[in-house]
């Protein structure tokens, strides 16, 4: 399995940042790493193991991010510049690691996919750009992070701001209504998959209804036990991506 390694100094996140890069063809798959993880995470958990019989036939090429999450949402920083510096990593994702994807590989389609807070952040940033993702999947996630949850905070305490909301699937699905917008997200492969023991299936749930609501079609799996780990992310990328 081809294994390439990418280093450079982001302008708009003003660090340096790395990715690794499995494959040399196939569907590219921009895959965020979980809570406060890093790009080689996905690969020491085996989840990029489990991929492999796909990444070798070709038929999938997978690019694992880093994350800037202690910058961000789990950073000290005040409610309003946590979301700055998450919008400031969609900037990163969107202007300076799609272009190195497009330049890479010829692939007419983009899929983004995740696990925990990769789910998140892959299902946001696809729902939000439909006419740059094609396909996203997003494995025991959470979409809504304002919400206090029994083992999770609100992480802006109690702050809401636009900013913010146009950054929670929860918040701003439900009220989509331009038509080419739906007409984008309904060409969309989209599949959430959460544990019927997660406490995040609520979230999912909520969401899988707003996209019904909406009219946008899409896989939703609810699978035994938590399924919150990498053994069980190992089984739903076999199956998902």
């Amino acid at each position: 399995m081809h294994r390439a390694y990418h280093k450079w100094f982001s302008p708009v996140l003003n660090r340096e940042m790395e990715l690794l890069v499995f494959g040399e063809r196939g569907l590219p798959v921009i895959f965020f790493p979980t809570r406060s993880a890093h790009f080689y995470d996905l690969e020491n958990w085996k989840v990029v193991d489990a991929m492999q019989q796909k990444i070798s036939a070709g038929e999938i090429q997978v690019y694992c991010v880093d994350s800037v999450d202690q910058e961000s949402f789990y950073s000290n920083a005040s409610a309003d510049r946590k979301i700055v510096r998450h919008m400031q990593y969609e900037s990163y994702i969107l202007n300076e690691v799609v272009p190195l994807v497009k330049r890479q590989n010829k692939h007419r389609s983009l899929a983004a996919a995740g696990c925990s807070l990769g789910g998140y952040h892959a299902v946001n940033i696809a729902l939000k750009h439909p006419n740059i993702f094609n396909k996203v999947v997003g494995m025991s996630a959470r979409y809504d992070l304002t919400k206090s949850l029994e083992f999770f905070a609100d992480l802006f305490n109690g702050y809401f701001d636009e900013n913010i909301y146009y950054n929670m699937p929860n918040h701003f699905v439900p009220r989509i209504t331009d038509k080419k917008l739906l007409n984008q997200l309904g060409k969309m492969d989209i599949t959430m998959v959460v544990g019927r023991e997660d406490s995040f299936l609520p979230d999912n749930e909520k969401l899988s209804y707003s996209l019904n609501q909406i009219g946008v079609g899409h896989q939703f799996h609810v699978w035994e036990e938590e399924a919150h780990k990498p053994r069980y992310w190992r089984e739903m990328v076999k199956l998902y991506l």
